[in-house]
Formats: C-alpha cells, structure tokens, sequence
C-alpha cells in the first residue's frame, strides 16, 4: 500500500512539470505581441508628424499599455515557472528570480492590472466626445473594481504575513 501511494506522490509531483506548456505558449504569445508592438510603433513613427499633441499621446498610452502587459506575461511565466516547477540555475547572476511568491505575484498581477485600466481610462477620458456619459461611468465603476480588488489583495497579504501573537506596538 506505501508503494502505491509513493507512486501517485510521484505522478502527482511529476505532473507539474505540465505547466512548462502553459509557460512556453506564453511565451510564444509574447513573440506575437512583440510584433504587434512593433507594428503599432512603425505606425506612430510614420504617422507622428501629421498627429495633434491629444492623438500623439494616446498613441504612447497605447505603447505604455502593450509594455505593461508584456511584462505581466513575463513576470508570470519566470515566477510561475519558479514557484511551481523548477528553480532557475542562474549561478547566483540572476539574484532577483525566486524571489516573487505566489502571494506578490498576485499583488503584482492585480497592480498591473490596475495600471492598465488607468492607462485605458486615460484614453477614454481623452476622447470623451467618443464616449457617452453612461459608458464612462461603467469604465469608471469597473476600474475601481480593479484598484479595491488590488488592495484587498494587498491587505489580504500583509494580514497573512504578519507573525501570528505578535501585536505591534503603538508609538510613543
């Protein structure tokens, strides 16, 4: 019977190693966004002359936005990759890997997001004659969802990092 369960211990510890797929399609997806990273800024390049100072910044909101989300894929796929499968073999070079838990991931994930949904609700708000009240309000409302979601996160991960029996003291 211990055989056995060793043996489910050992497919179940194995199977991890299934999220590498997760990890290298992200991975992937980022090799395609890159492009349309690049796509959006031979276009800015080309057009920038011809562009009024409100258009000139959306665009550069736009490149801000698609730089954020890039590295929210690589923040995910290298702490991911380190929390759940395998630690890097960095040689000490790469002292920052591994140092972002599954409980900072979140908060950085959900910061991220919430610096996207800013950047978003800058453009509408720049383009507002686009936008009827009623939108605007939602795009409102759904970017606060955001930022409260974010810091009870953070609260959440601060309440449960926080020694147990140990009261702070107040300051005198």
């Amino acid at each position: 019977m211990k055989q056995l369960e060793l043996f489910l211990e050992n497919i179940i510890l194995a199977s991890r190693w299934l999220l590498v797929i997760f990890y290298i399609g992200l991975g992937l997806a980022l090799a395609l966004y890159a492009v349309t990273f690049a796509a959006k800024l031979w276009d800015f390049a080309s057009h920038m002359m011809g562009m009024d100072e409100t258009e000139t910044i959306l665009k550069v909101l736009s490149l801000i936005d698609a730089a954020l989300i890039a590295s929210l894929v690589v923040m995910v796929i290298i702490s991911g990759y380190e929390n759940y499968v395998s630690r890097f073999d960095d040689g000490g070079d790469v002292h920052w890997l591994g140092q972002i838990d599954s409980g900072s991931l979140k908060i950085k994930v959900a910061s991220t997001i919430v610096a996207i949904s800013s950047i978003h609700l800058l453009q509408i708000f720049l383009n507002v004659p686009q936008y009827t009240t009623q939108n605007i309000m939602w795009y409102t409302i759904i970017h606060l969802v955001f930022v409260f979601s974010a810091l009870f996160l953070a609260l959440i991960d601060r309440i449960s990092k926080k020694p147990a029996g140990k009261e702070k003291s107040p300051d005198l």
